[in-house]
């Protein structure tokens, strides 16, 4: 069953966003690990991706993506790149500038080779070995960003013939990044053009994690038309998780030419084990394939039905995404993570109600902009309030991990299920997209405990 999806390689288009603040951020000296079957930051704190994946390589002059992407809740990014087998090699310098936009705006970066597609049933496809050569000899930008980067090796390496292979040859791939001195958590995609309907990954996922001297691989399935109902996506994504091995969700769509995907069992079944997830793709599809495009012509503020409903739905990406505690709110990677951030501001809520609360914009455009509130709780509470005043206008559109209500310039947030009972000392962030007309001061906090 071929799944392969085209992108076409042309036409950029004017984008509408743009940074205000574009700051120069600085290197952590550890990076992701694996952590009992789960991906945890260079903190140590569980790190679950909500993002999508941006074909750069096709689009190199959409970089204003990054920001946009960020500004619609996302966390984390798959890049398209290529090493110049099947489509134009980006070189060390635009990598390093991608790297650079993903940290500027607050998201990991999962970077990789796309030329592998379907290698041994697509005759013009690069073998793994080709971008394992792509990776050490571009290496030099991926040093030292082991905290803010994802290496995966190469996109659905093998179709639907010699997948057989896909675990020697996985585990080789491994190897010579290692040997190059790789540290980062690097990412392997499943054969049968990402979908291993046969179950080679599925069956071989311990022998190759096992492989790996640093026990560091996250495995990535693509949920095409193979995952139509939701028992088969509950028993792939379930199997991982009962034994202890990291997956995560790197491509998916709510339709696709060879069957229609179960995306809604997708989103509450990744969200229900706590598996990341990345849709594809934010823009630029064709060949028939142009309704899984999130937004149209790259434009965040005209979102297609399927961004609506990743962005904006029931477990997704604004409802469940937090940022990588790697990232110390002001849009600057922090260089010496711990595992509970410093705020970058002076708390603006009252004392003495149990808990405080620290409010943070993230990123503003013209008319808009990103925040994020972080609460810590001064005693043991099993639930939590915020609420405060704005005094420049502006109102909240969309939140995610607090319940959000207004009232004319008066805003209240509320623990969801999940991020209530906090232990004395213990914090925890909600984030929110709203819009100004000018001003967008920082409002003083109340926080209640409950």
């Amino acid at each position: 069953m071929r799944t392969r999806l085209a992108l076409a390689a042309s036409a950029a288009f004017t984008l509408l966003l743009s940074l205000v603040l574009v700051i120069q951020p600085a290197s952590a000296d550890t990076g992701f690990q694996i952590e009992n079957g789960r991906l945890v930051d260079a903190n140590g704190n569980d790190f679950v991706m909500r993002g999508v994946n941006h074909p750069h390589s096709w689009f190199t002059g959409e970089t204003e993506s990054f920001a946009e992407i960020s500004s619609l809740g996302a966390n984390a990014v798959r890049v398209v790149l290529s090493n110049g087998v099947q489509y134009t090699r980006n070189g060390a310098d635009d990598v390093a500038n991608v790297i650079s936009e993903c940290k500027q705006n607050q998201l990991i970066c999962v970077l990789e080779v796309h030329d592998t597609t379907g290698y041994g049933e697509e005759s013009a496809a690069s073998s793994l070995d080709q971008a394992v050569d792509y990776w050490i000899d571009i290496q030099s930008a991926l040093e030292g960003e082991e905290a803010y980067t994802i290496l995966n090796i190469g996109n659905e390496p093998y179709g639907n013939e010699g997948y057989e292979s896909w675990a020697a040859d996985t585990s080789d791939a491994v190897d010579r990044l290692r040997d190059a001195g790789y540290e980062h958590t690097i990412m392997v995609d499943a054969p049968n053009w990402g979908q291993d309907w046969t179950n080679t990954m599925r069956d071989n996922a311990a022998q190759v994690f096992e492989s790996d001297p640093d026990r560091n691989i996250l495995f990535d399935i693509h949920m095409y038309g193979v995952y139509e109902e939701a028992s088969t996506i509950r028993d792939y994504l379930g199997h991982f998780v009962d034994n202890g091995l990291p997956i995560a969700v790197g491509e998916f769509g709510h339709d696709h030419s060879d069957g229609d995907p179960d995306e809604d069992a997708i989103l509450a079944t990744a969200e229900e084990y706590g598996l990341g997830y990345l849709g594809w793709s934010y823009s630029g599809n064709s060949g028939g394939v142009e309704y899984l495009d999130l937004t149209n012509d790259f434009d965040p503020n005209s979102l297609t039905s399927w961004g609506e409903r990743l962005f904006n739905g029931e477990n997704g990406i604004a409802a469940t995404a937090e940022t990588a505690s790697v990232y110390n709110g002001s849009g600057d990677p922090d260089p010496t993570p711990t595992p509970t951030p410093t705020p970058t501001d002076e708390p603006t809520s009252e004392p003495g109600e149990g808990c405080t609360a620290d409010y943070t914009v993230q990123n503003e455009w013209a008319d808009g902009f990103l925040a994020q509130v972080s609460v810590t709780a001064e005693e043991d509470v099993e639930g939590w309030e915020v609420s405060w005043t704005y005094d420049d206008g502006q109102s909240v559109t969309n939140a995610w991990n607090a319940e959000v209500s207004s009232s004319g310039s008066q805003v209240t947030a509320s623990d969801v299920s999940y991020n209530g009972s906090l232990a004395a000392g213990q914090s925890t962030e909600f984030g929110f997209q709203g819009t100004h007309s000018g001003s967008n001061s920082v409002p003083d906090l109340t926080c209640s405990a409950r």
